[in-house]
């Protein structure tokens, strides 16, 4: 099915252009971000915050604000308590290691618990026990822990896998959660995975959604992946265990599911509950579906096995736990859509040109969801039953009336293999369809991640047309919301199909009037980093430049230094030297094919990524200078596979337009 959207109202008028001005980096960088802290029990109102980051200090500053059904918001001073949760017993916040709770909707506050120093703290619905998780050291990997006469040394000895995950190394401590009634001091808190290598959260990115209160406080789910070293790194299988407070028993309700279990939640009534499921082990990317288990009877079926998308998502209960509603990658954008508990019907409920990122309450159908677009930072908008939307917050409104904006358009493709493949255009502010504009092919990461309307820090669409260049974004093979069978498609593939489909969107790009077909950059990161550096040597004169952020140069060397090599062993087909030999070694391997580069390229790494470790970026800005090419390396020593610090994504982004002005 061909999906056309009409570009309308392209060209600004001269008051226009003169009135308003376009994105800058600073622009950017200082707008105003919406976080939704917490919804009351009876989905009447909620409590958010407004951030805006200081760019000197690099810190940000925030004011909160209470929301009532009705849309009307009233500014509320929280002091320094930041908010835990809120239920029926009141709301709970945090100072100085102290629990709070307030009964009178946050005028007044008493001490409830002393909880010390934690984190990501769940307290039980009968308010009578505290859940949380704090490191606990378990190995002595440090050399200064092994050898206490040497408390000097910065040695540090591993005889395992996973000894460094993300942009940390492993010293010997592990993430894990504990129980404790509140009539109870916190030293006497009960360690559920005591003495053992295993996380709960899980590392790097788990907090406290990784473990949840039963709805009669006697039993505490958590999530972990209860493996260590070689094993841990190779493997998916996360599962989420039920540990019961009276026995002391623990038991896995996952047994046997051997991907991803995550993010479990129980319904309002307490009769059902819900996770995110994968089912192949090692295969990170794999159909993300949503199980449901009736509590009582210890039975649970998947709920969306028979929908051909996977949920890539927020997922929620609605009010009387008949549907559950998550957002998901969709034809480009990200949708919002329902599943019928009972009969399990998947239903759409939004279309636009937007993403719907999060699902905030329901109450009698009645839906409050965060919304963006290529242009706009989350604002929240309520969805009503058709699909309509419409916002109730603005926190932006007097950044964006200065700005003038560009316009998107996605546009179908024909690929190689006869597929249409749908692609993002996304034009300047006051574009003029007459006049010929530098264009840069976007490379999206992942490799399965989806390309829909996101805004960024980084690579923001809106940042780089603003700039005055035409951005085109194709959702190649591996892009979620175009069926499992696409996304699937990657995998094995980085170098094949993948790198045509780019190709395919750049011939066709240099046919439209509007793009200067001299001047045609490739950009990304991550794996859009390697599909940079596989089209400078497959490209045949189509770039003028490219910029590589992140990428994978050298498929030998990263498969010898990456941390996660479930990801590797599932997407490149093994490692390099088992016989037969993947192709990912050979004909995918860009530094294979640098006896053709012959433009210039510029490389950005990240000291701290052990994703893609600082060697492949160094390798692959090395080979370009010893060939005479125009190159630059930009090196952020302090970042990982992204960029987090302000000032720093203020170099990269100029940088970023210095080298496109100097090299397109």
């Amino acid at each position: 099915m061909k999906f056309k959207h009409i570009l309308t109202a392209i060209a600004a008028t001269p008051f226009m252009m003169n009135a308003q001005q376009v994105m800058t980096p600073e622009t950017m960088w200082t707008l105003n971000r919406l976080g939704v802290q917490s919804v009351s029990p009876d989905h009447q109102s909620l409590i958010y915050k407004v951030s805006k980051t200081d760019l000197k200090t690099e810190k940000s500053n925030s004011e909160a604000f209470w929301l009532d059904l009705s849309g009307k918001s009233t500014k509320i001073d929280l002091g320094k308590k930041s908010l835990i949760q809120w239920d029926k017993n009141g709301i709970y916040a945090l100072e100085n290691n102290q629990i709070f709770l307030s009964k009178d909707s946050g005028k007044t506050w008493t001490e409830f618990y002393n909880v010390g120093e934690v984190d990501n703290i769940v307290i039980s619905p009968d308010g009578k026990k505290v859940a949380f998780s704090k490191a606990v050291h378990i190995e002595d990997l440090l050399g200064k822990d092994k050898y206490k006469d040497l408390p000097k040394t910065t040695a540090q000895i591993y005889t395992d896998l996973n000894h460094r995950h993300w942009d940390a190394f492993n010293e010997g401590s592990y993430n894990h959660v504990f129980t404790v009634n509140i009539s109870e001091s916190v030293d006497k808190a009960k360690d559920l995975l005591e003495g053992k290598a295993f996380d709960s959260p899980q590392k790097p990115f788990g907090g406290a959604e990784d473990f949840v209160w039963s709805p009669d406080s006697s039993q505490l789910l958590y999530v972990s992946k209860k493996k260590s070293g070689a094993e841990y790194a190779q493997s998916t299988n996360t599962d989420i265990y039920c540990y019961d407070l009276a026995s002391g028993v623990t038991k896995s309700i996952t047994e046997g599911m051997m991907g991803y279990d995550v993010n479990p939640k129980f319904s309002p009534d307490g009769k059902f509950l819900l996770w995110n499921s994968m089912k192949r082990e090692g295969f990170e990317a794999d159909k993300n579906d949503i199980m449901v288990m009736d509590w009582k009877a210890m039975k649970s079926e998947n709920l969306t096995q028979a929908w051909d998308e996977s949920v890539t998502g927020d997922v929620s209960w609605s009010s009387d736990a008949k549907q559950i509603y998550f957002t998901s990658a969709f034809r480009g954008t990200k949708q919002l859509f329902s599943v019928d508990v009972k009969n399990k019907t998947v239903k759409q409920i939004t279309k636009g040109d937007f993403d719907i990122n999060e699902v905030v309450l329901e109450n009698k159908g009645k839906l409050w969801v965060t919304k963006t677009d290529i242009n706009h930072n989350a604002d929240l908008f309520e969805v009503d039953s058709k699909g309509s939307l419409k916002q109730i917050t603005d926190i932006n409104k007097d950044n964006y009336s200065k700005l003038v904006q560009g316009k998107s358009e996605l546009k179908m493709v024909k690929t190689t293999d006869g597929k249409e493949m749908g692609v993002w255009f996304h034009y300047p502010p006051n574009f003029d369809p007459n006049k010929k504009y530098p264009t840069l092919i976007y490379c999206q990461g992942g490799p399965q991640s989806g390309l829909t309307q996101f805004f960024s820090t980084r690579w923001n669409f809106a940042l780089m047309a603003a700039n005055g260049y035409i951005v085109v974004a194709p959702n190649r093979r591996g892009m979620p919301g175009w069926g499992v069978e696409w996304n699937e498609e990657i995998s094995g593939d980085w170098g094949g199909q993948p790198i045509k489909d780019y190709l395919s969107a750049t011939d066709f790009a240099k046919t439209l009037p509007y793009v200067d077909g001299s001047r045609v950059a490739a950009v990304g990161a991550s794996y859009g980093g390697y599909s940079v550096f596989m089209l400078a040597g497959v490209h045949e004169n189509r770039f003028k430049t490219f910029i590589a952020h992140d990428g994978l140069f050298d498929m030998k060397s990263w498969y010898g230094t990456t941390e996660e090599l479930w990801f590797a062993n599932w997407d490149l087909g093994g490692n390099y030297w088992q016989k037969p030999t993947p192709k990912a070694y050979s004909e995918f391997n860009p530094s294979n094919f640098v006896d053709k580069w012959n433009k210039p390229i510029m490389v950005i790494q990240g000291g701290i990524d052990f994703r893609v470790p600082y060697e492949q970026g160094q390798e692959a800005f090395q080979a370009a200078k010893l060939k005479g090419l125009k190159t630059k390396f930009l090196y952020f020593p302090n970042e990982n596979h992204w960029v987090l610090h302000p000032q720093n994504g203020l170099v990269w982004q100029r940088e970023f337009f210095e080298w496109l002005k100097e090299t397109l």
